[in-house]
């Protein structure tokens, strides 16, 4: 019998999964996630039950969720190591952008040994993902307030914000 370890060990850290030919059956399982409202467990073929965590539990809700809305996935330990075209899809920028932020230290790096090819840790990648939407955000903040100021706005910046939460919840398929 294969386990999963087995098969895992000859698998890439990080791939990417497109969503399953199956559409019923991913929207049967989307349905059945969206009504648990108690903790989840894992059903083994040998009928062992065991919890599955809250944080698994959410990772997996997540997955799912933008399966069903037809985008792929991937799943990578955090110290992953990327090539620049694997950070350039990441951030959805080109890779020729993505050079530029290495060239001017936006975002660092480490030369593969005895090359002249780059590699980028995955969390510093999420990190500059985190603060270029913390900077979006606070400039949309910005200009929000300043527009509301000058009275071009009949509503405050809370409610732009809770309103651009609302709209990319409904165009994610979120709850």
């Amino acid at each position: 019998m294969n386990t999963i370890r087995e098969r895992r060990a000859t698998r890439p850290a990080a791939q990417t999964v497109m969503p399953p030919a199956d559409f019923e059956a991913m929207l049967d399982v989307s349905k059945f996630l969206e009504s648990i409202s108690e903790n989840a467990a894992l059903l083994g073929p040998d009928g062992q039950t065991v919890p599955l965590p809250e944080e698994i539990f959410h990772v997996l809700v997540d997955i799912v969720s933008a399966m069903r809305i037809g985008k792929a996935i991937t799943v990578a330990p955090v110290d992953q190591m990327l090539t620049t075209q694997e950070a350039a899809d990441f951030l959805g920028i080109s890779r020729p952008t993505l050079v530029k932020l290495l060239e001017t230290g936006r975002l660092p790096f480490e030369r593969v040994a005895g090359g002249r090819h780059r590699r980028i840790r995955l969390d510093d990648v999420i990190r500059y993902q985190e603060s270029k939407r913390r900077e979006s955000r606070e400039t949309l903040a910005s200009m929000t307030a300043e527009a509301a100021k000058q009275e071009l706005y009949d509503f405050g910046v809370d409610s732009y914000a809770d309103a651009l939460r609302e709209a990319r919840r409904e165009l994610s398929g979120g709850n």
